[in-house]
Parts: C-alpha cells; sequence; structure tokens
C-alpha cells in the first residue's frame, strides 16, 4: 500500500515541478511563449488551464505527503517517557584485573 502511494506521490511530484516550469513567468518561462500558439489555445486560456492544474497537483501531493506521513507512523505505539521505569544504578563499578595478569 505504501509503494503504491509512493509511486503516486513521486509521479505527482514531477508533474508538478513541470507544469510550474511551463508557466510563464516575468522573464517569459520555459515553453510557454512566443508566436507560434495560435489555434489550440490562447495565451489566457493556458495560463488560466496550467494555474488550475497546478493547484490540483498541489492539493494531490500534499494529500499524498499526510498519508505517506500517517501511514509510515501507524505502526508505533504510542508511549511515553513517563511510563517508563527510573534506571536504577547498583554503585560504582568493580575494578578489572590487571593485563598483565
Amino acid at each position: 500500500m505504501i509503494t503504491v502511494i509512493l509511486v503516486i506521490h513521486l509521479l505527482i511530484a514531477i508533474s508538478l515541478v513541470l507544469t510550474v516550469l511551463l508557466q510563464r513567468s516575468e522573464g517569459g518561462g520555459l515553453g510557454m511563449g512566443g508566436g507560434g500558439m495560435s489555434g489550440f489555445m490562447t495565451g489566457r486560456s493556458a495560463a488560466n488551464m496550467l494555474t488550475r492544474v497546478t493547484a490540483v497537483l498541489a492539493a494531490l501531493f500534499f494529500a499524498t505527503s499526510l498519508t505517506l506521513a500517517i501511514l509510515a507512523g501507524g505502526d508505533r505505539a504510542p508511549r511515553s517517557i513517563m511510563d517508563q521505569p527510573a534506571p536504577t544504578t547498583e554503585g560504582p563499578a568493580k575494578p578489572s584485573a590487571p593485563l598483565g595478569q
């Protein structure tokens, strides 16, 4: 179960990085610029779609992160330091025999 969610999480992370890199920034972006964008999508509709895709991928990334964190800590029982017995000391250590004997 954890392996499947981890693979999905990694795919979402890669998709999120690529989606953010495709968005047009003030500096021009990596791939969404220029004059050859007529036909399929205009600049404004592409920006709106990429914004929505980024938001959905971010929500999925957040959800898979929480799921993995919950599943990773699910097998441990909660314990407190107050439940442990106090350490006992037996007194000073006894000297061992000298190395030459």
